[in-house]
């Protein structure tokens, strides 16, 4: 009985004294407070459980999400859902841990907060809610990666997205007529320019027939115009039905019999 108590004793001390690191994270061993500079990416760690401990973090791609109010260059408050892609450099997180800790997020949003105010103050509200959209995102995005190497470098901005912009409801309603408005002046626009390629067209044609019997007036000299009565003349003469003809030698007259 005392064997098998000294045994679980010592099965739970070892179990108690080594820590398991999945892939997607990393572990460092803290010994009295100081990190190692060692990290395991995958395996087993072994470690004194009475002077040590090992801080896992991921290093896969982290999401925070947020729900803020972003000021606009006229003065309003615009609702927005908020996503924070990062991810944490592998050889740097004993110096995140060591000046951070492991709450290293609060200092991604509050650096995102400081620089999304700077940021959305700059543009109107109708940016957000237009192709300005990823401007706005690549600006904040440049501004936190200026403000994070100073506070918390080896933190790995991937993304800044802005989505489910919420505006006030009389600046939507604004912003959606004047977007119908833009479309019914484009598509009057295109009707316009059909109808002027329309009439140029019928201008070409008009030119071009109008040249068609400028030429024809211009070929028709006496001489061809005698030519062809001779050949109307002769025609007539092979028929077998009787006609009156009435000629002043040049150009018939046909009356039917």
């Amino acid at each position: 009985m005392k064997t098998k108590i000294i045994h679980l004793a010592a099965l739970a001390l070892i179990c108690s004294s080594c820590a398991v690191v999945r892939p997607g994270e990393a572990g460092v061993k803290q010994t009295l407070g100081k990190f190692s500079k060692n990290i395991s990416t995958q395996g087993t760690i072994f470690y004194n459980p009475f002077v040590s401990k090992v801080i896992k973090e991921s290093t896969q791609t982290n999401n925070i999400k947020l729900i803020l109010n972003l000021p606009t260059k006229e003065g309003l408050s615009v609702e927005s859902e908020i996503s924070i892609l990062y991810r944490l450099e592998l050889q740097k997180i004993p110096i995140i841990l060591e000046n951070l800790g492991q709450d290293y997020e609060s200092i991604i949003t509050s650096v995102f907060r400081s620089a999304s105010s700077d940021v959305c103050a700059k543009f109107y509200a109708k940016d957000m809610h237009s192709g300005m959209r990823a401007n706005i995102e690549e600006e904040i995005k440049q501004k936190m990666l200026i403000n994070l190497e100073k506070q918390a470098d080896g933190i790995e901005l991937i993304a800044v997205l802005m989505k489910s912009i919420q505006l006030p409801r009389g600046l939507a309603s604004s912003i959606e007529q004047k977007l119908q408005a833009e479309q019914d002046a484009m598509r009057m626009e295109f009707i316009i320019q059909q109808a002027k390629l329309e009439a140029e067209r019928k201008v070409i044609e008009a030119k071009a027939e109008r040249d068609a019997q400028k030429i024809l007036a211009e070929g028709l000299t006496k001489e061809i115009i005698q030519l062809r009565s001779i050949e109307a003349f002769n025609k007539l003469s092979t028929s077998n039905n009787s006609k009156v003809i009435i000629t002043d030698g040049k150009t018939p007259m046909l009356i039917n019999q």
